[in-house]
């Protein structure tokens, strides 16, 4: 296997240098963690689940013109990514009540808002991700005005895109997490999604049943995780083989 050094580890990947200037690669952990990494676990072949969706989500959208960070998929479990300087904001896209919005505004969950609905939140685990402004974000140099309203735009785009096409298998897109990083191109400074796309980051519930299909089954501590995953995977014509959804191989690490 080849060595290559550990840049970063987060809590659903680790990241690489990568073998090309300007490249990264992410490695796709099956660990699994909530409430502000205060719950801890593994939802057995996530990362190669999560890896083949966002394969799967980044390429369709790329072809409709969205810029994505992804390059190609590696193997089962990582993938070739642009090396881009994150800007520290979650941006949260929401058409249905559920999570978080639900427990600030007593609201029922499952009810549908009457518009899409944006939010943003610092990305900093240790002060619990704390939602914040677009006026926070311009004044604190996050992201200067045209980044921001290029965020929300793409934001938009992929949430009517993916809405879309997850309602085609049969699944709602109740709310969904993307972040965005900057990329030097054509001597220009470009806005790109980044991150991943996958059950981890999205709201997916059962158009006939409501069925949560994502990973508030392991928020809430349900059976079926990975069904779950795999079920999202099979209906979008991605499941990889049983076989290596249980594969133990991990990175390989040099300090």
């Amino acid at each position: 296997m080849v060595r290559r050094r550990q840049l970063y580890e987060g809590k659903a990947k680790v990241i690489f240098e990568g073998p090309e200037p300007d490249t990264v690669v992410a490695y796709f952990k099956d660990d699994a963690t909530a409430f502000n990494n205060q719950k801890k676990g593994t939802i057995t072949g996530k990362g190669v689940i999560n890896n083949s969706i966002s394969e799967f989500l980044m390429m369709r959208l790329s072809e409709i013109g969205v810029p994505t960070h992804f390059i190609r998929r590696l193997n089962m479990r990582e993938q070739l990514l642009r090396k881009v300087e994150i800007i520290p904001v979650e941006v949260v896209v929401r058409n249905v009540v559920a999570g978080s919005l639900a427990k600030r505004f007593g609201l029922e969950e499952g009810s549908a808002l009457p518009r899409s609905i944006v939010e943003f939140y610092y990305k900093n685990d240790e002060l619990n991700d704390p939602m914040i402004l677009e006026e926070h974000i311009t004044a604190f140099g996050w992201a200067n005005h045209t980044e921001l309203d290029e965020i929300m735009s793409l934001a938009l785009r992929i949430n009517d895109f993916m809405s879309g096409l997850f309602r085609g298998i049969g699944i709602r897109l109740v709310d969904f997490k993307v972040e965005f990083g900057r990329l030097w191109e054509d001597d220009q400074l470009r806005v790109i999604l980044a991150d991943e796309i996958s059950p981890d980051s999205c709201r997916l519930w059962d158009v006939k049943t409501n069925e949560k299909l994502d990973k508030d089954r392991f928020r809430r501590d349900m059976e079926g995780v990975e069904e779950a995953y795999q079920e999202v995977a099979r209906r979008l014509g991605i499941l990889p083989e049983a076989a290596h959804l249980r594969e133990a191989v991990g990175p390989h690490l040099v300090e």
